[in-house]
């Protein structure tokens, strides 16, 4: 028994390489754990690092063939192909008032996918389900489904999402045994505008959310937080297809400008 619990740990040890985003973690040290639940997944490094962060990256967690097929049913839905009831569909602002754009490339998200069994098979994976455990207990329920699919920026930079915190759209508490849950589909840079954290703000509070007052406007459809810390360290969580960040809903988070030509997708 010891030996095969030993075999794993080195396994998810492999697995979970937090190196590129322990740069600038929050100073101090814990006596306990809050934000996480006993398990045998994470290192007493790797908790106490959520802990103190509110975020942990766990690499190449979804495989290939799953991306790739919830890509396919992602562009079926977009071109029409499939038409879900409830299903969200919402589209760049910008570029859905300019011109029309068939496909994918006006489709920004959507939202809901729990009315459709080919997307909602990534809330019912194995692989993610194990590790939400470790913060929610085995009593899971799947709230907020998305794929969002972050465009070329038309010059407009209403790509990019303002620094907010999930907790403001979730109708339920305790916010402690709540995590979020986001899975690069490709390559995700600061280039292709990856997610930004502010590390260890999930110790503070849900702050009030509004538009943002940016020059030349922001996407109607993202809120973003009032009042905090500009001067706080931000890390910028750049990821491979795969790579899974989990992270409480109180982390101040958000992300950039995409400024390549192709799509970012994530869910």
């Amino acid at each position: 028994m010891a030996s095969s619990a030993s075999c794993r740990l080195q396994v998810v040890s492999k697995q979970l390489n937090c190196q590129n985003i322990e740069t600038q973690p929050c100073a101090g040290r814990l006596n306990d754990f809050k934000f996480t639940l006993n398990n045998s997944l994470f290192t007493h490094s790797q908790r106490e690092f959520y802990e103190r962060n509110g975020y942990i990256v766990v690499k190449g967690l979804v495989d290939d063939k799953s991306i790739d097929r919830y890509r396919d049913h992602f562009q079926r839905i977009c071109s029409g192909d499939v038409k879900v009831p409830h299903l969200v569909v919402m589209r760049d602002v910008a570029i859905a008032k300019s011109e029309f754009v068939p496909g994918e490339k006006a489709v920004t998200k959507i939202q809901d996918f729990q009315y459709y069994d080919p997307l909602f098979d990534y809330c019912k994976n194995p692989e993610i389900l194990k590790y939400v455990e470790c913060f929610c207990d085995a009593d899971i329920m799947a709230v907020h489904t998305m794929l969002i699919n972050k465009p070329p920026d038309p010059g407009t930079k209403t790509s990019r999402h303002p620094l907010h915190q999930d907790l403001n759209y979730f109708p339920f508490r305790p916010a402690d045994r709540i995590v979020c849950a986001w899975t690069a589909m490709e390559k995700v840079t600061r280039a292709n505008g990856c997610l930004v954290v502010l590390p260890g703000t999930h110790h503070g509070t849900l702050k009030q959310h509004d538009y943002p007052e940016w020059e030349n406007g922001v996407n109607k459809m993202y809120y973003g937080v009032k009042d905090f810390d500009s001067t706080q360290p931000m890390v910028h969580l750049e990821m491979e297809k795969g790579d899974t960040v989990f992270f409480h809903p109180i982390l101040i988070h958000g992300s950039g400008t995409n400024r390549t030509h192709g799509f970012r997708k994530a869910r």
